[in-house]
């Protein structure tokens, strides 16, 4: 926050992102930012991936800063609540277009930044005159990567979880019984937790060798037909998405059969048990992102990832996420994986043209490379001195605008 704070009272526009694993309280930190510049004045906006995202970042501000006078809105595609004169408003693609007005937009957060697209996040940008801007993810890159892929930005670091959290057991399971598998979530359910049972799939499919949340939902209500099991997917209406989401909230059900769609953000401190179907068909990011859901309140976490164990790749794959809950690790096994992006133009994955030896070991030669940078660029702003380098980059932008 001092970070922050320090950004928002100089004249120059905040440019910086708060990087911090999975329920480690980055949604706090923006609020406080964001009412930092409601009290100087200003509008702030937040910008989430998804509606459901949106309606609970919305749910959450308005129960903490309505005793504090302040109004908090939200625009979606299908949903419009005290936009017109909100001091904070939240929101998703839909802040985008004119059909939402700011009135002197001083602070724009963007939630889970690496889900919107270079071109999004710059058109949320422009709809004010030089904003303050915070960007946040919980999937956390390399440290060494961040130096040189964020390069435009200060980075905030949050490596820490809040106390009280519950421990998360992560186990791989290959073809498991599900008779064995039904027993164990109903020991669960039956001391007053809820949980999670996650598909790739909203139907089945004849191309893909997966398991759908509309097939199995029925299952799993015979199951426990002792318990409130409810269906969520993201061809749901969006009314139809919210409510159930807020029944699983208010604990009026116990089990939700659903795809990916709460992968980020969804916070229900009770819910201790994720069971992941065809877990091998995600990436570790996500898998990490979904694994997130569970672990945020006391009680002790399950995540079971189940697999047919076919794939040796992707076995290995759900043993690096059964050995650790440390964001950063993953993140630099998932860069083996994927490749680091492209640093100097807008695709989000594969190697790109940055070359170095060993992404992961040459952080001395990054962080070296970073400083000769920034110390070429105070002494030489304009490049008028390497006009080679400056033809270098003028190049890059054109291939990138391309």
């Amino acid at each position: 926050m001092k970070e922050i704070i320090a950004d928002m009272r100089v004249q120059r526009p905040m440019n910086r992102l708060l990087q911090g694993d999975v329920g480690s309280g980055k949604t706090f930190v923006a609020m406080c930012a964001m009412l930092l510049a409601v009290d100087s004045g200003c509008q702030a906006a937040l910008m989430a991936p998804t509606q459901i995202l949106a309606e609970q970042h919305h749910f959450t501000f308005a129960k903490w800063l309505s005793p504090l006078g302040v109004k908090v809105g939200l625009a979606t595609a299908d949903r419009r609540e005290e936009v017109a004169d909100a001091q904070i408003i939240i929101g998703t693609h839909a802040l985008l277009y004119d059909n939402v007005d700011f009135d002197d937009l001083g602070l724009i957060v963007i939630d889970e930044q690496h889900k919107f697209g270079v071109a999004q996040r710059g058109k949320l940008i422009q709809r004010g005159v030089m904003p303050d801007v915070l960007v946040m993810t919980a999937t956390p890159i390399p440290r060494t990567l961040t130096l040189t892929i964020y390069g435009d930005l200060d980075v905030s670091i949050l490596d820490e979880l809040p106390t009280g959290r519950g421990k998360i057991i992560t186990g791989v399971r290959v073809k498991p019984k599900i008779s064995e598998m039904t027993k164990f979530l109903i020991e669960q359910l039956e001391e007053g937790r809820q949980a999670y049972l996650v598909y790739p799939l909203v139907e089945d499919s004849d191309s893909v060798k997966a398991a759908s949340v509309v097939e199995e939902h029925p299952k799993w209500k015979k199951r426990f037909k002792h318990f409130e099991v409810e269906l969520l997917h993201g061809k749901m209406a969006s009314e139809e998405k919210e409510a159930v989401m807020k029944r699983f909230r208010d604990h009026k059900s116990e089990v939700l059969v659903s795809t990916t769609v709460i992968e980020v953000g969804v916070d229900v401190p009770n819910a201790n048990v994720m069971v992941i179907f065809n877990a091998e068909r995600f990436g570790l990011a996500q898998l990490h992102q979904l694994r997130g859901r569970i672990g945020r309140g006391e009680h002790k976490s399950y995540c079971i990832l189940v697999t047919d164990g076919k794939n040796p790749e992707g076995l290995a794959k759900l043993n690096i996420l059964a050995g650790t809950i440390d964001g950063f690790k993953i993140a630099e096994e998932d860069l083996r994986l994927r490749g680091p992006g492209e640093v100097l133009g807008t695709r989000q994955s594969g190697l790109g043209g940055l070359r170095f030896a060993d992404f992961l070991a040459d952080t001395s030669l990054i962080r070296e490379a970073r400083e000769v940078a920034e110390k070429l660029l105070r002494e030489d702003p304009g490049l008028t001195q390497n006009a080679r380098l400056k033809a270098r980059l003028l190049e890059q932008a054109e291939v990138g605008n391309q």
